[in-house]
């Protein structure tokens, strides 16, 4: 898959940016409240098999390395997510410039301005372990999760952590950890540490239907 153009403002091109586009789909909201008692993985991915639809606005905060020397960049972008069972996810980002990714089966389409590039997730196998992921995750299924990433749940319903350290050696050459954090069944942030030191920090906010 050849990397789209970029302005010399964005640096993360062609995978990396991909790769952090894919992992930022993992936070789109769900719905209801989690069990105050007993709360663990189980609990958590019973409340997910619930949800069929989601929307979210996103505000996210980047710190890529140019060098290994060099301070790390700010970037700031915001936009929405969306997501509809079993298998569609788009994210749209509207500032500082428009941009789109939907991943619909096994089809991956970018665009930005007036051009567009479809291609299957088969061509980027790290993708398709991340999208595979994400869809066990919005689908609660606790057995796709744990066989792509090991999953570390902390704290009480009312407020909890879910590490996600991939199990793939190739894959950990790219996402090296994802900590997501929530209230009750509602995600509202997610930190990414990417293996080459860039850092992605994300707070989000449910539409209500």
């Amino acid at each position: 898959m050849q990397p789209m153009r970029t302005t010399p403002t964005a640096p993360l091109t062609g995978r990396r940016r991909l790769m952090a586009a894919l992992a930022l789909l993992l936070v789109l909201p769900t719905g209801g409240p989690a069990h105050a008692a007993g709360f663990d993985l189980d609990a958590l991915m019973a409340r997910l098999t619930q949800v069929r639809a989601g929307e979210a606005t996103f505000v996210e905060r980047r710190e890529v390395f140019q060098n290994e020397r060099g301070s790390p960049l700010a970037l700031e972008s915001s936009g929405r997510l969306s997501f509809a069972a079993p298998d569609t996810f788009v994210r749209e980002t509207l500032k500082p410039r428009q941009e789109r990714l939907a991943v619909q089966g096994n089809q991956l389409t970018m665009s930005q301005g007036g051009r567009s590039r479809t291609t299957t997730l088969d061509s980027v196998p790290e993708a398709v372990v991340i999208v595979e992921a994400i869809r066990g995750t919005l689908t609660g299924n606790r057995e796709l999760l744990e066989r792509l990433f090991v999953p570390r749940l902390s704290g009480e319903a009312a407020r909890w952590t879910l590490e996600l350290v991939p199990r793939d050696a190739r894959l950990r050459g790219q996402v090296a950890q994802l900590r997501i954090l929530g209230a009750q069944a509602q995600l509202r942030e997610v930190q990414m540490t990417m293996s080459d030191g860039d850092r992605t920090q994300l707070r989000i906010e449910p539409v209500a239907p």
